[in-house]
C-alpha cells in the first residue's frame, strides 16, 4: 500500500515562501514598503511627514481609497465600471441641482441623488447579465451617458457647468456634515497644546493645531475598507462574489445567484462614487461638470497594484487600499520631493504594468499554467 500523502497534489505542504507569494496583498505591501522608504530618504526634511504633510497625503488616499473598494469588490466578481469618473462628476452635479438650484433641504439632495446614482448602477449590472454584453462596453456608455447629462443639464438650467453656493446650502445640515464635518476637534487641541503637533503661532488662529480635525472624507474610506474586507473575507455573500468572478457557470450550478450578485456589485460601485462625489462636493463647496475624470481608471489601477486578478475570482479589498494608499503617499511626495507632477502619470503606467506582470506571474503559480 502506498502513502498517497506524498502524492497527491491534493494535500501537498504548501511552503511559507508560496504560501506568501499567492497573497493577494504582497503587491500592494511591496509597493507601500517600496514608497515609503523612497519618500523617507528623499523627503524626510520637506515637511512630508509633518502632521499637515501625513493629512495631505492621507486624505487625497482616502479620495482613491473610496472607490476603489468598489471597483475591487465588482472586479473580483468578475466586471469592470467605467463610469465611476462620469458618476462622481454627476452626483455633485446633481447635489448642486437639487440642494442649491431647486433649494431643497440639502439631506433631501443627497439622499435622491444616491437614489438616482444606485439605480444607474443596477441599470449597468442589469444590462451587462440579460444580455451578456461585455461590462466594458456596457459601462463606456454610461460613462458618456452620464457625463454628457453633467455637462446638459446644469447649461440647460443655469447656463454655466459649475455650480457653487453647496457649503451655504449644508450649514447645519445633518447629513451634509456626515460627509463634510471633520471628526476629532477638540483632541487635536489637546495635542496642540501639549506640543505634539505643531499650532499657528500668529493671526486669528494663534494657538491653534495646524490640523484642526480628521475629515470625514477619512472615516469614509476606513468604514468601507472594513465593510468590504469583512464582507469579502467572513460572510456567504464574499463567498458568492469570488465564485461569481472565478468560474461564473459553475457558480450557478452550485446555487450561486451570480446574477444577482453582480448587480449588486455594480450597484456597490455608484454607492462608493457617490460617497465620493458628496464628499468633494461638500469640500469645495461647489460641483464641476469637470469632476471624475479618469478616476475609474485610478481605481482600477489601485485595485490591480493591491493584487485583483483583471480576469476575476481574486483579489483583496485590503491589497486595494494599499493601492490606493501608494497613489497618494507618490502624487504628494512628489511635491514634496520637487520633482515635477506630471511625472504621477509615467508612474502609474510603470506601476500598472509591473503589477500586471506580478499578477499573471501569481495567476499562473495558484493555477500551473505554463
Amino acid at each position: 500500500m502506498t502513502d498517497t500523502s506524498t502524492s497527491d497534489e491534493r494535500v501537498k505542504e504548501m511552503s511559507g515562501l508560496r504560501r506568501a507569494l499567492i497573497r493577494p496583498e504582497l503587491g500592494g505591501i511591496v509597493g507601500a514598503v517600496a514608497v515609503f522608504t523612497f519618500f523617507l530618504l528623499f523627503a524626510f526634511d520637506s515637511g512630508m511627514f509633518s502632521p499637515q504633510g501625513v493629512l495631505n497625503w492621507t486624505t487625497v488616499s482616502a479620495q482613491f481609497m473610496i472607490i476603489a473598494v468598489g471597483a475591487c469588490l465588482l472586479m473580483i466578481a468578475g466586471e469592470f465600471d467605467l463610469s465611476v469618473g462620469s458618476m462622481i462628476g454627476f452626483a455633485g452635479m446633481m447635489i448642486a441641482i437639487f440642494g442649491v438650484v431647486l433649494g431643497w433641504p440639502m439631506w433631501v439632495a443627497i439622499l435622491v441623488t444616491f437614489v438616482i446614482c444606485i439605480a444607474f448602477g443596477a441599470l449597468n449590472g442589469y444590462i451587462v447579465v440579460k444580455t451578456g454584453l461585455p461590462s466594458f462596453i456596457v459601462t463606456l456608455a454610461t460613462l458618456f451617458i452620464l457625463r454628457g447629462f453633467t455637462i446638459f443639464i446644469p447649461q440647460t438650467i443655469e447656463s454655466k457647468t459649475i455650480i457653487g453656493g453647496i457649503r451655504e446650502a449644508a450649514e447645519g445640515d445633518w447629513l451634509g456634515a456626515l460627509f463634510g464635518a471633520k471628526i476629532g476637534g477638540p483632541i487635536f487641541q489637546w495635542l496642540g497644546d501639549k506640543g505634539w503637533i505643531g499650532t499657528f503661532s500668529s493671526g486669528n488662529r494663534a494657538g491653534q493645531p495646524v490640523v484642526d480635525g480628521l475629515p470625514m472624507l477619512i472615516v469614509w474610506a476606513l468604514v468601507l475598507v472594513v465593510f468590504g474586507h469583512i464582507l469579502l473575507t467572513r460572510t456567504r455573500f464574499g463567498n458568492w462574489i469570488f465564485a461569481a468572478g472565478g468560474d461564473a457557470q459553475a457558480a450557478r450550478y452550485a446555487g450561486v445567484p451570480v446574477d444577482r450578485v453582480k448587480i449588486l456589485m455594480f450597484m456597490f460601485t455608484a454607492f462608493c462614487a457617490t460617497v465620493f462625489a458628496v464628499c468633494q462636493v461638500m469640500e469645495f463647496g461647489s460641483a464641476g461638470a469637470d469632476r471624475g475624470i479618469l478616476k475609474e481608471f485610478e481605481a482600477i489601477i489601485a485595485v490591480v497594484i493591491g493584487g485583483a486578478l483583471l480576469t476575476g475570482g481574486y483579489g483583496s479589498v485590503i491589497g486595494a487600499a494599499l493601492g490606493a494608499l501608494i497613489f497618494g503617499v507618490v502624487q504628494q511626495g512628489l511635491f514634496f520631493a520637487n520633482v515635477e507632477s506630471s511625472l504621477f502619470r509615467v508612474f502609474l503606467g510603470v506601476i500598472l504594468l509591473l503589477a500586471v506582470i506580478l499578477n499573471t506571474y501569481i495567476r499562473r503559480l495558484i493555477t500551473g499554467e505554463r
